[in-house]
């Protein structure tokens, strides 16, 4: 996606650059992880709707994961929306996860004519969205299980950019998100196959804060947490909220009709297969078991404790508050 794209969505939902001007003391820096699309949507609808309640925000949208973590561990931002485990053992309690947000529902896929099964990916190259990601962690996990080894690691940010390399034989083998995955095998399912993943998906995107800004912004925090998770509750019942939403706001209104028309159906499928899925302590459990395995987690699992990566409370209140 071209630069002056990127900029276009994110002026669609109201945001602007991190560099665009300074922030107000008051102002509170977002990293995302990725460009504004129909499925990072329901997150914008949430700064938003956290906003209206007097939470100051700026989003950014960064074209890479770990642009959007370095730019909070680094303090440049103070909250983000990516997977930060890699870091946050590194960085001694720089930030902290707030909610799980998405969950990993990942496939990965081959070009059928060059392989048949993982063992077939033995010293082959292998195409994943970035360092650190979970496409990353995922292969990793696969590649232990198998006993095989990748050859050459290439990163294509966004599984629609990945689909492209796959139609135009650029790659043979990576891992795409549902979405992706459904279009890929409507279009060309003959040319292509989905090889077994992992079960029990970890967290993919998780919204995460400095510490240091979480211990001065407790009532932001409960607020910002408890929109996300009241957006979450409303999806799972009616996943054309984010549609009516997103007319409601104005937001994506430069992406062609083909694209924004699928909304309803796409967090339909989201939601039906457990990717939008806001979670806690539990979550956190979960995560250390796949994040462990995956290599981007080291220790003992009893050695890592839910409080040294998770500020839970926000969460915990929120649930109480709702009732979800």
């Amino acid at each position: 996606m071209s630069r002056n794209s990127i900029y276009a969505l994110m002026v669609a939902a109201g945001m602007t650059a991190v560099m665009a001007a300074p922030a107000t003391a008051q102002q509170a820096q977002v990293a995302l992880g990725e460009p504004v699309s129909v499925e990072t949507l329901a997150m914008a609808i949430a700064f938003e709707r956290a906003k209206e309640r007097g939470v100051d925000l700026k989003v950014t949208s960064f074209s890479k994961e770990e642009l959007a973590i370095q730019a909070v561990i680094s303090g440049q931002a103070q909250i983000g929306i990516a997977t930060p485990y890699a870091v946050m053992q590194k960085s001694a309690g720089t930030v902290k996860n707030l909610v799980s947000l998405t969950k990993l529902v990942f496939f990965p896929i081959v070009e059928k004519a060059t392989y048949k099964s993982w063992k077939d990916l033995n010293g082959q190259p292998f195409t994943f969205h970035s360092r650190g990601s979970g496409t990353e962690a995922i292969g990793n996990i696969m590649a232990k299980r198998q006993n095989i080894t990748f050859g050459q690691r290439n990163y294509i940010s966004g599984s629609d950019n990945r689909i492209v390399a796959l139609m135009n034989g650029q790659i043979k083998a990576t891992i795409l998100d549902l979405a992706n995955t459904n279009i890929l095998m409507e279009k060309a399912g003959d040319r292509f196959a989905k090889l077994p993943g992992v079960d029990n998906p970890a967290s993919d995107e998780i919204l995460f804060a400095r510490a240091d800004w979480i211990e001065k912004n407790k009532d932001k925090v409960d607020i910002l947490v408890e929109e996300f998770v009241k957006l979450w509750g409303e999806m799972q019942k009616n996943p054309a909220i984010i549609e009516t939403e997103r007319v409601k706001r104005g937001l994506l209104k430069d992406l062609p009709k083909e694209i924004v028309g699928k909304t309803t159906a796409f967090y339909t499928t989201g939601v039906k297969e457990g990717l939008y899925k806001a979670g806690g302590a539990d979550a956190a459990k979960a995560d250390f078991e796949f994040y462990l395995e995956a290599g981007q987690l080291t220790g003992a699992p009893e050695s890592l404790k839910i409080d040294d990566f998770w500020y839970v409370a926000p969460y915990d209140k929120a649930v109480k508050k709702l009732g979800s």
